[in-house]
């Protein structure tokens, strides 16, 4: 089994009841029990975690390193502005997939002018709402099983 961590950012805790038009009506405990689902199915140990600390964020990428776990990351908000976090996600020797649920590139122009974070990232999903997790998973599934 593969370590997974699924790292998920600012105010992701509010999914379901925060601008439903905008972000959907699933909340992240729907989310996470759906992902920990499909981990099981596609091998993966993993962990689901959330946190508006950008330092909890950086300080489980730490742990992600030191666990050699590939990362899912939804940085929200800290995508365009923590520099932190983009070299602690930059500093992992796993493949790291960024995903958004909404298409951050037709969002305001704050959104897509400069995504920090997703430069660190070798994979990115965004638009799909909820989906983004599981499309994420099965990226990383399928390239960790044919990685040299």
């Amino acid at each position: 089994m593969d370590r997974l961590f699924i790292l998920n950012g600012p105010n992701l805790n509010m999914l379901g009841r925060r601008e439903p038009q905008t972000y959907g009506r699933t909340t992240l405990a729907q989310i996470e029990t759906r992902c920990l689902g499909l981990a099981e199915e596609l091998r993966f140990d993993a962990v689901f975690r959330q946190s508006d600390s950008e330092a909890d964020l950086i300080g489980w990428a730490h742990q992600a390193f030191a666990e050699s776990a590939a990362v899912i990351v939804n940085p929200a908000g800290l995508s365009t502005r923590s520099v932190a976090l983009y070299d602690a996600l930059r500093m992992l020797d796993r493949p790291v997939v960024e995903v958004h649920l909404t298409n951050v590139f037709a969002r305001e122009p704050v959104y897509h002018t400069d995504l920090v974070t997703a430069r660190a990232a070798s994979g990115f999903v965004a638009g799909f709402g909820a989906d983004v997790y599981e499309l994420a998973m099965r990226g990383l599934r399928d390239r960790l099983d044919h990685q040299g």
